[in-house]
């Protein structure tokens, strides 16, 4: 596993708005260690049976939290996040959709700054099956396991996520990077934390078309990644020029096609799967395999 795990003690921004406290009592359910939440102005109330504070230093204070969960506006993303940096929070999981450009790049500078990690933003989250569910993603169809798997895309990591527990196979982690052309965490770190994660055998890395990402982890992979590497492209069937949903699937100049990052994958050493079944059935090929050095 990596990230996250059963004592990673959580904290949620904006756990009084509707979203927020609906997914916060998800989380809750789940066995996460939601340990209280922040909404400005309803400090000393309670949610879901947890602790609310005014501010994330004073929710830091109290309970020791280390990870924040943001549920708030795109207009409050960039402060949200600087306010838990400031508090000492080590891993944001940002779930607003929406937020704007230049803020996610100052959010990303501070990150960086303050030797944190940002999951985010535009993201379903991150999954430790069975220890740690922070953000959205449905708990139910996941398992623990020796898959690692980094997405783009909330829905494919849910799709491929149900397909590998189907065929028995559960996952060590399971995280959900974001669509947003300007992230936290991208496929490089991840793909380093899962070659490090002894719990973790075979590597799931799950895109689509637009950006050059995929591009440059398969380098990424051929140079440093002895694990097997599963990878998926979605956005096959899409026509010339269509934009898919994410505002980093944008495909210019020839490049980012589905057809530029199969190849990439197919000449760097990585695994291509067409469909989430054939992940799930590389996966199980893979997990008989020994582990070749590169």
């Amino acid at each position: 596993m990596i990230l996250v795990d059963k004592n990673t003690k959580v904290i949620v921004q904006g756990a009084t708005g509707k979203m927020g406290s609906a997914h916060t009592k998800r989380m809750i359910e789940y066995g996460t260690n939601i340990v209280g939440g922040t909404t400005p102005g309803k400090g000393g109330e309670t949610i879901h049976g947890k602790p609310v504070f005014d501010t994330v230093l004073e929710a830091v204070e109290k309970t020791g939290a280390t990870c924040s969960c943001i549920f708030v506006p795109p207009y409050l993303a960039l402060d949200a996040g600087m306010e838990a940096l400031d508090a000492g929070i080590k891993l944001l999981v940002l779930i607003t959709e929406g937020m704007p450009p230049q803020d996610t790049a100052k959010l990303v500078a501070q990150v960086k700054a303050k030797d944190a990690k940002l999951i985010g933003p535009n993201c379903p989250g991150i999954i430790t099956p069975g220890q740690s569910l922070i953000g959205i993603l449905p708990g139910s169809i996941f398992k623990s396991g020796p898959v690692g798997m980094v997405s783009k895309s909330g829905t494919l990591t849910y799709e491929i996520a149900l397909a590998l527990t189907e065929s028995g196979l559960g996952q060590s982690t399971c995280v959900g990077t974001g669509g947003d052309p300007i992230k936290g965490l991208d496929y490089k770190e991840v793909l380093s934390m899962f070659e490090a994660d002894p719990a973790t055998q075979v590597i799931v890395m799950i895109g689509e078309i637009g950006g050059n990402a995929e591009e440059d982890a398969a380098d990424y992979i051929k140079a440093n990644i002895k694990k097997p590497v599963i990878g998926f492209i979605a956005g096959q069937t899409a026509p010339p020029g269509k934009r898919m949903g994410h505002a980093g699937a944008i495909i210019s100049g020839g490049k980012g096609t589905a057809e530029s990052k199969l190849e990439s994958f197919r000449s760097n050493g990585v695994l291509v799967a067409m469909t989430p079944k054939e992940v799930a059935q590389q996966a199980a090929e893979a997990l008989k395999q020994p582990v070749k050095a590169k």
